[in-house]
């Protein structure tokens, strides 16, 4: 089965209480869930139509394991806490 990796792009961040209130919930949630964070922060580099925004990337064993950790209770509680704090771009791919 392959791995699936979550890819979450921060388009803008509106209030960093929310944000920070939302990390502190959502990384014991998606750790909880099997994820293991391989990167995150701003880019060393950006090329071509790159764009510098805070990037995470998280490892999953599967992408039903992906999907079930944002669908976990604990996981929502952390989108709760984030609400309007950011604008993002989360996709979940499917590892060759």
């Amino acid at each position: 089965m392959a791995k699936a990796y979550w890819v979450s792009a921060y388009r803008a961040v509106k209030d960093a209480d929310k944000l920070a209130a939302y990390a502190k919930l959502a990384g014991p949630a998606l750790t909880a869930a099997g994820g293991r964070f391989l990167a995150r922060g701003l880019p060393a580099e950006v090329y071509e139509f790159g764009l510098l925004q805070r990037t995470v990337l998280i490892e999953f064993d599967s992408v039903e394991q992906a999907r079930a950790a944002h669908d976990s209770p604990d996981y929502q509680a952390a989108l709760a806490a984030l609400g309007d704090g950011a604008e993002r771009d989360l996709r979940i791919i499917e590892g060759v």
